[in-house]
Formats: structure tokens, C-alpha cells, sequence
């Protein structure tokens, strides 16, 4: 085994009370950074998820910023939710709802809709965190976001398969760059660590982004686009890098249970989103 390194001490919420699949859930994510819940949506509902993957991919592809680099082969879109016939079957899923309340409160905040599409050619990413640990997570051991996923395709060995390192949450960022990219004498002890994922159709999970992951080399003809759905806990500040937005008559046609975890604009009419470069898009080349 591999040296251990600096880590933060985690405090779990309490789920006293909690539904125990919402409870066990929480402890899954406290303990190893992810959990999943198979066949949470039927196998209709993930291909016309697809569909509508397919056709943003399209869209985004055509006009500059509509995408963003994440490695070779790898692109990266943000979505507003109305461009998502099943957003709302996402948002008002009970796993979902349960699992943002106990993690992150009865306010937690919808902040990211987004996908990824390891394409034929991808490349082993390296090691990463989606963003900085934030100085809340180090002083009080709480997780302050989640990310929810859902696979468009049965996911098999040569897709390029999601590889997780369970625990790495709570690993201090100590010679990261840019406290997300840790170094390569670190990789050993991920590698021990690291799981790769094989969701199907309908399947959910939820991680929180400071776990350190990486998609995996796709030797396939096909490729693999993932939902990406972020939320926050109030203060968490990450709506603020994502430009999310939806209609007064989407906003108006949603249960009042969802509406309270919008925080994004309210508009006339859509704009197209721009993707941001942001650091882990400049950085992410290739293992």
C-alpha cells in the first residue's frame, strides 16, 4: 500500500429520521464520494434522453463556444433545462429530492445542466477534481455540493468507462495544481483506490465533485454521453460559473417543490450558452 496523505475529518448530517435508502445513500457519499440507484428511469425515458443529447451535441458543435475541450475526443456542453424533455423528471425524482435535502439542505440550489461525450479516441484523462475544495469542506468536514449523472448508453469496458478514486473527497489539496490536478506521485495511491463505473440505462448516481476521477480511454466505435445535473447548498457559489437560465412559462409550469431551488435568471426568450474555459478546461490534456 501506498503512503496516506493529509486529509479532512468528515462529519455526516444527521439522518436520523431519513428514509434509510436516503440514509444509506448519504453514508455511501461521506464514505466513498459516490453512490448510484439503478433503474431509477426506464429504458424509454434514458433513449429519448439520448435523443435529446444527440441533438444540443449538434447544435453546440455548430457554432463557436457551443463546446468546450476536455481532452482529446472529449467535449463538454451546458443545457438550460428546457432544451431537456426529462429535466423535471430528474429534478422532482425522489432519490434526487432526498438525497440533495440530507446532504445539502432543505435549500439546496439547482445550479448546472450539462453533459459529457467521450467520443471514439478519448484518451485517459488524468486525475481531477472538478473544482477547489472549498474552505467550508476543509473547516467543517460537510460536503457542499453534489453531482447527479445519467448515463445515455449501457456502458461497457471499451466505452471508456468513468474511474472514480472512492474517498479522495477528503484528501487536502497539498501540492494540487490549481488545487484540482493532483500530482503524479500521488497516482499510485489513487490507482489503488480507483473503481470504474458501468451504468445502464436509467441509472442515477450521485458524487460529489472533489472525489478524484477521470474518464478512461474509449477504444470504441461509440461514443458515451453522460447528464451532468449539479446542486448546491446555499453559499456554495458555483451557480455563478454556469449560465443556466429558463422562461417565465417553463418557471410558471413547475411545482412550487421545484421552483424554490431555482436560482437562475428568469428570461424572455433563451440565448445559447457559451461554454467557460475555465481551468480545468485549459489544463485538460491527456494521462
Amino acid at each position: 500500500m501506498t503512503a496516506d496523505v493529509p486529509r479532512v475529518t468528515p462529519s455526516m448530517p444527521d439522518t436520523a429520521g431519513v428514509d434509510p435508502g436516503i440514509a444509506d445513500a448519504v453514508a455511501a457519499l461521506y464514505a466513498d464520494g459516490i453512490v448510484g440507484k439503478k433503474g431509477a428511469f426506464t429504458v424509454e425515458w434514458a433513449d429519448r434522453l439520448r435523443e435529446d443529447i444527440d441533438a444540443a451535441f449538434a447544435e453546440a458543435l455548430g457554432r463557436p463556444g457551443g463546446a468546450v475541450g476536455r481532452g482529446t475526443k472529449r467535449y463538454y456542453v451546458e443545457l438550460h433545462p428546457e432544451q431537456l424533455h426529462g429535466w423535471l423528471d430528474i429534478v422532482d425524482h425522489p432519490w434526487v429530492r432526498g438525497v440533495c435535502e440530507a446532504v445539502l439542505g432543505p435549500d439546496y440550489q439547482i445550479v448546472e445542466l450539462g453533459f459529457d461525450v467521450p467520443g471514439p479516441g478519448a484518451k485517459d484523462q488524468p486525475f481531477h477534481r472538478d473544482f477547489p475544495m472549498p474552505d467550508e469542506t476543509k473547516r467543517t468536514g460537510r460536503l457542499t455540493s453534489l453531482a447527479f449523472n445519467l448515463t445515455a448508453v449501457d456502458t461497457a469496458e471499451d466505452m471508456g468507462p468513468f474511474e472514480i478514486a472512492l474517498g479522495t473527497q477528503w484528501d487536502l489539496p497539498e501540492g494540487f495544481e490549481h488545487e484540482m490536478f493532483p500530482v503524479r506521485e500521488l497516482y499510485p495511491r489513487l490507482q489503488e483506490r480507483a473503481v470504474r463505473k458501468y451504468p445502464l440505462r436509467g441509472d442515477i448516481s450521485a458524487r460529489s465533485a472533489l472525489t478524484l476521477h477521470r474518464g478512461t480511454e474509449n477504444t470504441s466505435q461509440l461514443s458515451r454521453p453522460v447528464l451532468v445535473l449539479g446542486v448546491d447548498a446555499p453559499g456554495a457559489g458555483n451557480a455563478e460559473h454556469h449560465d443556466m437560465a429558463v422562461t417565465r412559462n417553463f418557471y410558471d409550469s413547475l411545482p412550487d417543490r421545484v421552483k424554490r431551488h431555482l436560482v437562475c435568471p428568469i428570461v424572455d426568450e433563451l440565448t445559447p450558452i457559451t461554454q467557460k474555459h475555465t481551468i480545468e478546461g485549459l489544463m485538460m490534456g491527456d494521462a
